[in-house]
């Protein structure tokens, strides 16, 4: 057995023998792409007492990885269609695993967002890469089953992260949370050598570079209109980036309808199936990421779970998502995707719809049911979409085709955060301003306790502090007056601690109901969409190929 494997997937008679082994390969660097943003879910609090973080600058420590991530992906996928997939991959997991170091190594905002960036480009290469080679290696007839099992990968990841993050915050500090992704990146990067086969294009035309740039630029504008507007205002940043990705994108779909080698064929989304399923996966991650993100707040700060905690409660849901890729992979061939992934669509709306009956009496147990609910949905309906998707390219775009995906899928995760992130602030905001009406909080006090819910529990934690020196002084009082005095104040501040921590608490519980159902009311709308969109089976053309691609396998 070769040490290196180096017969092109495009040159084997048979399908590759050791595929499966090679999916495994595929798995692990898809995995450490969800987990670096999971995990540092958790570690957040630690980073932001540490280096003393503005809620601008953790927003882009965690978002300082997306914009990148999603600029890039279209372009770098169709650059490892034509040169090597592998290499793709290969340089995707040096440059993650570097960014990852730079990450554990930082010391200030500035350094950490840097690192974050570094990062994104590594998963812009890893990503469509992972999908690609995927398509190429696998035939027709088994590649709805390795994505199953690709996507089950990252149900299971959006739990690992909090798991394996949590685990080492107990004994060191967030740095360490950046390690998580350098030994699996080794590990994979080693195994792609063994174990992946090189693939590219059979046939590839010069690439549209200036397509390319385009969708760059109206990418990267988007995704930074998103994050800048609704959790830093409107202002001319904002509005420019707006305009940039708006004309970024006419400009794109013009010269791509009138160039004769498109980076990305942008008809191809006057098919109902590739658009229902590219509609499907931002919708759903839209939800997913909103909810992952008000969720483990919930959890750590209202509950009092910490980051281990946190993670161990989130595994429901990984493993629903492995029972839901099960019943996708039996489903799907019998009643057909339409159906399944409608069905899934429906079971997220209900989990975000659960979740509206979130009160200050709610314990985690009324979170179980909901992460169930919304694991299965996803193994439902991403399976399937993502499939669909894969099948629109041909070989020569299958780096392309993942990449499609992939930015749908970071489309809809930023889209998630950005705005149910934004809602969720501002309900808090407005239920805690009600909450302490009538109340002696110092209004410098109560803008910063509406910052955040973390914030909101710092402030009565230091009202708390207060109350503790203050009855420390009256120990210590001159007089039985003075003495008497302190007490009284010191029994005020703490009933007004108490107060204060109750208001937090009811404040946020009503946000996060209030954020889950315009949640549930848009994935909702959005399931009536994608169910009228996708067609009830696949075209003509579709099963011919289907069968044709079968067939060929077959007599391989």
């Amino acid at each position: 057995m070769r040490l290196v494997m180096t017969e092109p997937v495009e040159k084997m008679e048979r399908p590759y023998a050791r595929r499966w082994w090679a999916l495994l390969v595929l798995c692990l660097s898809l995995l450490i792409i969800v987990m670096a943003n999971t995990a540092l879910t958790v570690a957040a609090p630690d980073m932001t007492k540490d280096l003393g973080l503005s809620s601008a600058d953790l927003q882009w420590v965690i978002d300082g990885y997306t914009v990148p991530y999603a600029a890039l992906m279209l372009l770098l996928g169709a650059i490892g269609d034509k040169y090597s997939r592998r290499g793709a991959l290969v340089l995707g997991l040096l440059v993650f695993g570097g960014g990852a170091v730079f990450g554990y190594l930082a010391d200030s905002a500035a350094t950490v967002i840097a690192a974050r960036a570094v990062m994104g480009v590594g998963a812009a290469l890893i990503m469509p890469a992972t999908l690609s080679l995927l398509a190429a290696t696998f035939p027709r007839a088994e590649r709805a089953k390795a994505i199953v099992l690709w996507t089950a990968t990252a149900g299971l990841a959006i739990a690992a992260g909090p798991v394996v993050a949590g685990a080492l915050l107990r004994d060191h500090g967030w740095s360490s949370t950046f390690l998580i992704n350098v030994p699996i990146a080794l590990v994979a990067l080693v195994a792609a050598f063994v174990l992946v086969p090189p693939s590219k294009a059979g046939h590839h035309d010069r690439i549209d570079y200036v397509g390319g740039l385009l969708s760059v630029i109206w990418t990267g504008s988007l995704v930074y209109m998103i994050i800048q507007g609704p959790h830093f205002g409107w202002s001319g940043k904002a509005v420019a980036a707006a305009v940039i990705a708006g004309v970024g994108l006419i400009a794109f779909v013009l010269w791509e309808l009138r160039h004769p080698r498109p980076i990305l064929d942008v008809r191809r989304f006057a098919n109902r199936r590739f658009a229902g399923s590219n509609l499907a996966v931002a919708l759903f991650f839209l939800a997913v990421f909103g909810a992952f993100y008000f969720l483990t707040q919930h959890l750590q700060f209202v509950l009092g779970y910490d980051a281990l905690q946190t993670g161990v409660r989130m595994l429901p849901l990984a493993g629903a998502v492995f029972v839901g890729s099960g019943l996708t992979g039996w489903l799907t061939p019998r009643v057909g995707m339409k159906w399944t992934v409608s069905a899934g669509m429906v079971l997220g709306t209900v989990a975000l719809a659960l979740l509206t009956q979130v009160d200050t009496g709610s314990t985690y147990g009324d979170f179980v049911a909901p992460l169930i609910i919304l694991g299965l949905a996803i193994g439902l309906a991403l399976s399937p979409c993502t499939d669909a998707i894969m099948g629109a390219f041909p070989e020569s775009e299958l780096g392309v085709g993942g990449a499609v995906n992939d930015t749908s899928l970071e489309l809809g995760g930023s889209l998630g955060i950005a705005i149910l992130g934004s809602l969720l602030a501002t309900s808090y905001g407005n239920h805690l301003t009600d909450a302490t009406a009538g109340s002696k909080l110092p209004p410098s006090a109560l803008e910063t306790a509406q910052d955040s819910v973390g914030a909101g529990y710092a402030v009565a934690q230091g009202i708390a502090d207060k109350a503790h020196q203050v009855a420390a002084q009256a120990a210590h009082a001159s007089s039985p007056q003075q003495a008497a005095a302190l007490k009284q104040q010191a029994t005020e501040l703490a009933a007004g601690a108490r107060q204060m921590a109750d208001a937090v608490g009811s404040s946020f519980s009503s946000a996060v109901a209030h954020t889950s159902l315009v949640g549930a009311v848009v994935l909702g709308i959005g399931t009536v969409l994608v169910a009228f969109l996708l067609p009830r089976r696949a075209t003509t053309e579709e099963v011919k190929e289907a069968e044709k691609e079968l067939a060929e396998t077959t007599t391989g």
